[in-house]
């Protein structure tokens, strides 16, 4: 009796002291190492992990060949000219006595002739010259401009040019190859390298009055200088993956970041200015602030990362989707987002009357609820920018198929009647055809409402009267 209570004692003894010590094991297991290196520690852990080698094996060298020849071609000069120009006597031909020139690139993206480049390379330009890979040479019409991405749409009369294909910067990875391609210092074709180096960056540089700009920029280490603005960021396929805009620096030149505007909102913008000529911008209507440590302790949430509600606007598609103040805004469209900047470039491509899928925090709960965007003035339709009819004293009609025929045009814009004004000064007659503005091809009245907008000093008119050309010097 004895001996089997005294084996029940030993048992019981050696039970408790094994799960005493596993408690004591994993409540101070994290209190110091139990090892004395760390590469040791290391192999230990890696010890029944197999790397994937199929990855490293038969890696054929990097080539940057194929990209840069199928791109270069593509990348053009863009030259633009500020302040008024002057015209000879007999208004024949037109000179330049410019205040000041500037360059930048763009690029190809249609065989018949659109150009995508930066706003700020044409901002204020009185004209635009392209100059193609292979030299030759066009007056640029401006078919419209978005400072808030810094973006504009330009088109040449030309067909069959090479293009760059869109690419997806959404699928773009931290690391992978790019190329630069553009034209800095007035050095045509110039083909850098480099790596992604992250991804929906803020840098502050696009101001709006209101407060509306994207920067959502795509960050590498190709080498990127004045000159560049505009030009193509393209993948080892080819692809456009985004339009170089801005470098980091402090001293006018490289200092080891450029940054891209995605092609994602490239797209977008783009086909805005072609069907609109103007963007149209879909909103939440909410003040926001990226998510961070400060104030995810100051505000007690329950995330770090993620967009903040400080403030929903009154009439805006956040408050009638109910979104309020103090949601943490987390994903958009499933796509999560883990600050400002990725929030407002998944919003920007969408327009007003569009649709998206928000996905919030509230008191630590995950919830969904769809918004319909809205535009500035507070309206889910799309605005077209207002064709004017009537300019400085006179007023204009687009031509008729048959009218263009009989007088073997491609486009022009007919003056229907002439009262007070420049256009009278300048000596423009009642039915002038106007075909041409400072070298640029007129085809209809939104053409002429885009070309006189930039204008400023002298501008060359051209055309034909009864059927006769004529060239008129113009003070704008």
């Amino acid at each position: 009796m004895k001996r089997s209570l005294l084996i029940l004692l030993v048992t019981c003894s050696a039970f408790i002291g094994a799960i005493t010590g596993s408690i004591f094991t994993l409540k101070y297991f994290d209190a110091g190492p139990a090892y004395n290196s760390i590469e040791e520690r290391q192999n230990l852990r890696l010890a029944n992990y197999t790397a994937d080698s199929t990855r490293y094996r038969n890696i054929a060298p990097i080539n940057f060949e194929a990209a840069a020849k199928l791109v270069t071609p593509a990348v053009v000069h863009v030259r633009t000219i500020y302040g008024g120009g002057r015209f000879s006597l007999n208004a024949l031909e037109q000179y330049f006595n410019p205040h000041a020139q500037s360059s930048g690139s763009g690029v190809i993206i249609s065989d018949d002739g659109y150009i995508v480049t930066n706003h700020h390379v044409i901002e204020n330009a009185n004209s635009i010259e392209v100059v193609l890979d292979n030299n030759q040479r066009f007056f640029a019409k401006l078919v419209g401009q978005d400072p808030t991405t810094d973006l504009a749409l330009l088109k040449i009369k030309a067909h069959n040019l090479p293009f760059v294909k869109y690419g997806n910067s959404d699928n773009l990875l931290t690391g992978e190859w790019v190329l630069a391609i553009g034209n800095p210092f007035e050095l045509t074709s110039t083909v850098t390298a480099g790596i992604v180096s992250a991804k929906a960056r803020n840098i502050g540089i696009l101001g709006d009055r209101n407060n509306l700009q994207v920067e959502s920029f795509i960050q590498t280490d190709a080498a990127v200088n004045p000159g560049n603005s505009g030009g193509a960021l393209v993948n080892l396929k080819g692809e456009l993956i985004g339009i170089n805009s801005a470098i980091a620096t402090s001293t006018g030149g490289y200092d080891g970041y450029s940054f891209a505007i995605p092609v994602s909102l490239v797209k977008k913008i783009m086909d805005d200015l072609l069907e609109f000529g103007t963007v149209q911008r879909g909103l939440l209507g909410v003040q926001i602030n990226s998510v961070t440590p400060d104030l995810a302790e100051d505000r007690k949430l329950s995330v770090v990362q993620g967009v903040f509600i400080s403030r929903v606007n009154k009439g805006s598609a956040a408050e009638a989707s109910g979104l309020e103040s103090g949601d943490v805004i987390v994903a958009i469209d499933k796509h999560r987002v883990s600050g400002v900047s990725e929030l407002q470039e998944w919003v920007a491509r969408k327009r007003p009357g569009q649709s998206v899928l928000v996905t919030y925090l509230r008191n630590g709960l995950e919830k969904e609820v769809v918004s319909v965007l809205k535009n500035f003035e507070g309206s889910e339709e799309v605005k077209e920018r207002t064709v004017r009819y009537e300019i400085e004293g006179a007023h204009f009609e687009d031509l008729s198929y048959s009218k263009l025929n009989e007088l073997n045009l491609d486009g022009g814009v007919r003056v229907k009647k002439i009262e007070t004004g420049k256009w009278k000064t300048a000596g423009v007659k009642e039915d002038f055809v106007i075909t041409h503005i400072d070298k640029v091809a007129i085809d209809n009245v939104k053409d002429l409402n885009r070309a006189m907008e930039m204008k400023k000093g002298g501008v060359l008119i051209e055309g034909l009267l009864h059927g006769e050309k004529q060239s008129i010097g113009m003070e704008w």
